[in-house]
């Protein structure tokens, strides 16, 4: 169906993409694996018209191919859905899904009951429950990801290629997407999946190719491999457990959130979290996991109930607020609210942190330039420089990137949403090593994630969210995924 056939890429003088050749099947999913920067999306990217090959070029149904640009791609029959998401804010939801596909009338109309059937029976196949009428800046990222799904499917295209497209959703509409994937097999059309779940390649993979450094290491059936020869063949090496051992909190309460209220999002919302405590929000999309911590961290403040930190009452209107408090954040949409695209990896880095280096109103460069140093290399962000855009580096460099920023200012209470959304295994084992370091430290970690291993393995408690209330507080020690779900499944 499409080749790749010696295809490479520079950036900027760093070589992204060796010369690498893969064909991919009709009616199979074909998974790319590798750590951040081993070229996965920079493959998909050429493959969709997005990027021009330095080197090399494409066949498509046998025959060379020069998409000039990401139309050609789609026009041919190919469709991507992006690891960044890439919404028309002030669009409706059924606008956005038929994009450049709209259903048109007499004199080029577009036909509108015509345009909200269609992507009502799109968000029907991701059993979504989403209005087509709502802006999509109203949406949630989760939401806002079964949307750019929605839109892929609807070009009815031979190939799409998914990139991270489970990175933001959770297990109910994660098993959503796998059947919609199974319906696609069946009509014979070719999924390209890249993602970082383990589980997720074994269940839905026919055959796995594993990038490496830009390089390909090489290609297999599914059924050949294991998670650990995977893992082996991922990172050039053998990983050992990649969730470190929790020890038990302190008795000392540094966060006490009381009838936290914002309707119609959340209701009611009380928990507590100790000095050198990990506590993690479950639930489904639409539980109000986000609003809650988005709260705590004033980004949008509660209506009502207290937030009390440090044994004081805390008042916030922004984030700025939390930040002089000691409340340090990384952000679920890393895009929207956490990048400067414009500004270099470096400056993104200490952007929070600028009065650190400040000596009276100028910034003393050497200092940052230190500290930028040390970030980099204690997080092992790949970048040609830390002036280097930081547009132009990987999903999981960009949020190594965050992380190292929200530490920087030394937080006393540290928030994460979705911290390793799209992270490779071995990037993962060392934020997961991260987070148990600040806990040991003293530190208390808000943790939201919607992977329930991960929560299950990092958190000491966990509530689960259901329609924005609380359900249940669990032992993570005690709990499954199965008790989890049960809790957060709507009654």
């Amino acid at each position: 169906m499409l080749q790749a056939l010696e295809l490479s890429k520079d950036f900027g003088g760093l070589t992204v993409l060796q010369p690498t050749s893969v064909d991919f099947l009709p009616g199979e999913v074909h998974a790319l694996m590798g750590e951040n920067g081993a070229g996965k999306s920079t493959l998909m990217k050429v493959l969709a018209g997005l990027y021009r090959p330095d080197g090399g070029h494409v066949e498509w149904r046998g025959v060379q191919a020069d998409f000039a640009s990401p139309h050609d791609a789609l026009v041919a029959g190919i469709a991507m859905i992006h690891q960044e998401l890439m919404p028309i804010p002030d669009l409706t939801v059924a606008e956005n899904i038929t994009l450049g596909a709209e259903p048109c009338g007499r004199f080029w109309q577009i036909n509108r009951p015509a345009q909200r059937q269609r992507a009502l029976e799109l968000l029907k196949e991701l059993e979504a429950n989403i209005e087509p009428d709502r802006l999509m800046r109203t949406l949630t990222v989760a939401q806002t990801q079964v949307v750019e799904i929605a839109k892929a499917l609807g070009r009815r295209a031979d190939v799409i290629l998914m990139d991270e497209p489970t990175a933001a959703l959770s297990e109910q509409e994660v098993a959503a997407l796998f059947r919609s994937i199974a319906r696609l097999k069946a009509r014979g059309v070719t999924i390209v999946y890249t993602t970082h779940k383990m589980d997720e390649v074994f269940k839905l993979a026919d055959r796995i190719s594993v990038l490496r450094d830009g390089r390909l290491v090489g290609t297999s059936p599914a059924s050949e491999l294991n998670p650990a020869k995977l893992i082996q063949l991922m990172v050039g090496r053998e990983l050992a457990d990649i969730f470190p051992v929790r020890l038990p909190p302190t008795d000392e309460v540094l966060l006490e959130v009381s009838n936290l209220t914002r309707e119609p999002a959340y209701r009611d919302i009380s928990f507590r979290l100790h000095r050198g405590e990990v506590v993690a929000l479950a639930g489904l999309m639409g539980a109000g996991r986000t609003e809650v911590v988005s709260a705590i961290y004033g980004l949008q403040p509660a209506t009502s109930g207290e937030i009390r930190f440090k044994g004081r009452p805390l008042s916030l209107r922004d984030p700025q607020d939390a930040l002089a408090a000691g409340i340090g954040m990384v952000t679920e949409d890393r895009k929207g609210l956490g990048l400067i695209p414009a500004l270099g990896l470096g400056q993104n880095v200490t952007l929070t942190a600028l009065r650190e280096f400040c000596r009276g109103q100028m910034i003393d460069h050497k200092a940052e330039a230190v500290a930028i140093r040390s970030r980099v290399a204690e997080f092992t962000i790949k970048a040609t420089s830390p002036s280097q855009p930081i547009a132009q580096l990987s999903g999981g460099n960009q949020q190594k990137a965050l992380l190292a920023r929200c530490l920087l200012g030394d937080p006393d209470l540290i928030i994460l949403d979705e911290p390793t959304r799209g992270i490779d295994i071995g990037a993962k084992a060392e934020i997961y090593s991260a987070i148990q370091g600040l806990a040991r430290s003293g530190k208390a970690v808000l943790l939201v994630s919607s992977e329930l291993p991960e929560a299950l393995s990092l958190a000491h408690r966990i509530v689960v969210l259901r329609r924005g209330s609380v359900a249940a507080t669990l032992d993570a020690a005690t709990a499954d995924q199965e008790t989890v779900l049960r809790h957060a499944m709507p009654l």
